[in-house]
């Protein structure tokens, strides 16, 4: 077989002919695509927007979507022209790209992953430290350390494959593959080989551990504590182990495909499994945490109702009726509304009645110390 070191392009052999089908799968794709970046725009900009959102499980949340929308953009308009296309192929340069964009989101999103068990598990098991211990500037830290790592980790893993001499272009699969690539080397690839087990290893238990360990702490505080906790751990962790559990499900059949062979289950399926957590996840991630996080959702309603009408619709109740500020964990001081008669206050008149120890004072939204609206 020929070598050839300046390889221009690849072949994408797992594309199946479907004639004028192409045409539907095309918009479905598009739509699809433009769905994700939607959801995951809102709400990164919902974070951004509201102040009280500053907070630190917030912001890892708002590095998830990025991610999401990071991960996305390598895939998805590569996969658009593809299924236009009759010839399919990719140049070098940009499969490569490609490469380094899909791989460092999958590291990304694990490490984030990682991080936000870890801030669970102090806001459940240590909420009087919680602050003290997970400040805005370690948020910062955090992230950048994630984005960096895993930048600079599969950077090293990228030269040593691009300075391998291929002995053929073709790919099975239907976007880029690192080890798909290694593959078709004719050189001595030991030592890529031996980086990739020790990348593996890295990137499965640099996650791995700090989940663990998160995770039995609040699963012991669960069971020993009263009904309350447990049902504010689960609602509090549901999202993000469904999240881990997806995205770990997608990310093993990916690597049992690239590494084994998988010849002997149906084209279809392996076409489904190996987009399985470049689609899901970005947009399961978005939907999961806006339904389930009760912060989000109001942040979201305030953020479209001050859109749409320029003024605050009150209702008037009884007179023992009062505006109280009530602070719970990773909630907003919200004003329980104030009558039950509906009238439509401009914002810097609307009138707030504050009762605090017994005591009654007066103020206007302007004035006032927490600002909700």
């Amino acid at each position: 077989m020929t070598v050839n070191s300046t390889l221009s392009y690849f072949i994408l052999s797992t594309y199946i002919h479907v004639g004028a089908l192409r045409y539907l799968y095309f918009t479905l794709t598009a739509l699809l695509y433009i769905v994700i970046v939607f959801v995951n725009i809102s709400l990164i900009v919902v974070i951004c927007m509201n102040r009280s959102l500053h907070e630190p499980m917030y912001m890892f949340l708002c590095s998830l979507f990025v991610n999401e929308l990071y991960g996305s953009s390598g895939l998805f308009p590569s996969l658009l022209l593809q299924i236009l296309s009759d010839i399919h192929t990719v140049s070098a340069s940009l499969c490569y790209l490609q490469i380094f964009i899909l791989y460092t989101y999958a590291h990304v999103e694990f490490c984030n992953l990682a991080v936000m068990s870890y801030d669970r598990y102090l806001a459940i098991c240590c909420p009087l430290q919680y602050n003290t211990r997970m400040t805005l500037n370690k948020v910062v830290i955090f992230i950048a350390a994630i984005w960096l790592y895993s930048f600079v980790k599969f950077l090293i893993t990228l030269s040593l494959n691009i300075r391998l001499p291929l002995c053929g272009n073709t790919i099975n699969s239907l976007y880029c593959h690192n080890y798909l690539i290694v593959k078709l080397a004719c050189s001595d690839i030991e030592v890529n080989n031996i980086y990739g087990i020790f990348g593996v290893i890295l990137t499965i238990l640099v996650p791995l551990l700090p989940i663990l360990f998160s995770y039995m702490k609040i699963f012991h505080v669960c069971f020993s504590g009263s009904k309350q906790t447990r049902q504010k751990a689960v609602s509090t962790c549901t999202p993000h182990l469904a999240s881990l559990i997806n995205f770990s499900f997608g990310c093993c059949f990916e690597i049992l495909q690239s590494r084994f062979d998988v010849s002997g289950v149906p084209s279809v399926l392996r076409i489904i499994l190996s987009l399985y957590f470049l689609i899901i996840q970005p947009l399961l991630n978005p939907v999961m945490y806006g339904l389930q996080m009760s912060q989000i959702r109001k942040a979201c309603k305030q953020l479209f109702c001050c859109h749409m009408r320029p003024g605050i619709v009150l209702h008037q109740e009884e007179p023992r009726t009062h505006c109280t500020s009530v602070r719970s964990d990773n909630e907003d001081f919200m004003p329980v509304p104030l009558s039950s008669q509906e009238n439509v206050v401009p914002m810097a008149e609307l009138p707030i009645l504050v009762f605090s120890h017994g005591h009654q004072s007066s103020c206007t939204v302007l004035g006032c110390e927490h600002r909700s609206y």
